[in-house]
């Protein structure tokens, strides 16, 4: 089964998400925890949490992919911007086990001159302070495009993160198809083989989630524009291509391109009817 949505809104609550994903034949769905260029978190209201539930399992949805602010920077120079990454992190994780064993993707962060290996420390140090035994949201490293001091612009970088992360149980990578092709990943012509490099260094097992993404700029630009789907370098066919790949079948795919939500239903119907059962 394809589990494919895209970015909704939070602001009317999880019930307004699932009715609006199914309007546009979506069965999963990402939505920011919090303001996405800040730090405010509206309360959870557990009446509507229990009404999407109800909806999603009618609807056989698949897991959902929220996502952290883009304020937060868990490798900061700043150590306020850290402080600040690391609350809110572990706020957001109490807060999602509303809807328990999805998942929670946030982009590493950015080091700020402090170079690759500081960042790495910093964002597995709090991952190790936010991180329980006790949580069944799955937290998830989204791959980066490389633009200025990024951190996992390459597979090798995520994996330092894990390795040096104590409960790995509770990580896993979501593959964004714009940043890996900007980053220098040839999914078009080596779908395969970036996969198979994927496997080698972090292991299939961890990839959990994709934002099904065209780009705006050609493999290896370092620059994480994303456009719609097949308007890009990447093109439709390498993007069904993923969809399609035995070794991704079954995990949830957000669309993040740029559109409206009537553009979304357009690309949510085209890839399903390009999308193979078999």
């Amino acid at each position: 089964m394809l589990y494919i949505g895209c970015h909704l809104s939070s602001s009317k609550g999880y019930q307004a998400m699932g009715r609006q994903a199914v309007d546009i034949d979506a069965n999963t769905f990402a939505f920011f925890t919090r303001n996405p260029r800040g730090g405010s978190a509206k309360a959870i209201d557990m009446d509507d949490v229990k009404r999407f539930l109800e909806l999603s399992d009618e609807k056989c949805f698949g897991k959902l992919v929220a996502h952290a602010p883009y304020t937060m920077n868990a490798c900061a120079a700043d150590e306020n911007i850290r402080r600040f990454a690391r609350e809110a992190m572990a706020d957001d994780l109490k807060r999602i086990e509303a809807t328990p064993g999805n998942y929670y993707n946030f982009h590493p962060g950015s080091h700020v001159k402090q170079g690759a290996d500081v960042g790495i420390e910093l964002i597995s140090k709090q991952l190790n302070d936010v991180l329980t035994e006790e949580q069944s949201t799955i937290v998830l490293l989204e791959t980066m495009a490389g633009k200025g001091s990024e951190v996992g612009r390459n597979f090798g970088e995520l994996r330092e993160i894990i390795d040096r992360t104590q409960l790995k149980n509770k990580l896993g990578v979501c593959f964004d198809t714009c940043h890996v092709w900007d980053g220098g990943y040839d999914i078009v012509n080596d779908l395969d083989g970036v996969l198979e490099e994927f496997d080698r260094i972090i292991g299939i097992d961890m990839l959990k989630a994709i934002h099904l993404n065209d780009s705006m700029n050609p493999c290896g630009a370092h620059k994480d524009r994303h456009a719609k789907i097949g308007e890009g370098h990447i093109g439709a066919d390498a993007l069904i291509n993923v969809i399609n790949h035995p070794k991704l079948r079954g995990l949830p795919v957000i669309l993040e391109t740029p559109n409206d939500i009537d553009g979304y239903a357009n690309e949510i119907k085209f890839l399903r009817e390009n999308y193979s059962d078999n």
